[in-house]
């Protein structure tokens, strides 16, 4: 008689299968439900930051992002420290305030790269309406040594009023409002 079936596997070979055939499942459920709880926490903490930032009433301690400095063409000099920055949006219009402590040369470097220069800084010229210098607590009514300039581009690039106080001789504080309008 000619028997076509298999003989039967040793027990411990049918367990070597069945404990493959379990690792196997639970890496199919266990991989795919990790990204998930993984994806979930990061998407919750990107929200978390983002309401924060739209709830800021003012200035936040934090350099602007790198598509903001871009956006509003604020680069903000490598080593300025203290950096504050607040943005608001508008349908029509959108500004980025920015105030930061730097240095003779990241002044000079800031003016030029944004095609101005020290030499256009006019001394006591307020350049930033008290109103919107309120928005974020700043006063150019003080007695400080202070000197402004602007620098104005057709839309869609943005206008920048920049003013500087030089009360701390070599370490300048820049103050800018750079606004787009769309």
């Amino acid at each position: 008689m000619n028997d076509d079936r298999q003989p039967a596997l040793p027990t411990r070979a049918r367990r070597g299968r069945r404990w493959l055939s379990a690792l196997i499942i639970f890496l199919l459920i266990a991989i795919p439900a990790g990204y998930i709880v993984i994806s979930a926490e990061q998407s919750r903490e990107s929200g978390e930051d983002k309401e924060q930032e739209a709830a800021a009433t003012g200035l936040t301690n934090a350099f602007p992002s790198r598509v903001q400095q871009r956006i509003y063409n604020v680069p903000v000099p490598i080593g300025s420290t203290p950096v504050y920055y607040y943005e608001t949006n508008s349908w029509e219009t959108s500004s980025l305030f920015v105030q930061f402590r730097t240095n003779d040369w990241g002044l000079d470097h800031y003016l030029k790269s944004i095609g101005s220069s020290t030499a256009a800084l006019k001394k006591d010229h307020i350049t930033i309406p008290s109103g919107q210098a309120a928005k974020v607590g700043w006063d150019f009514g003080v007695d400080w040594p202070w000197a402004g300039t602007t620098v104005e581009a057709k839309p869609p690039q943005p206008a920048q009023r920049i003013m500087v106080s030089f009360d701390e001789p070599g370490h300048p504080v820049v103050y800018v409002v750079s606004t787009v309008k769309f």
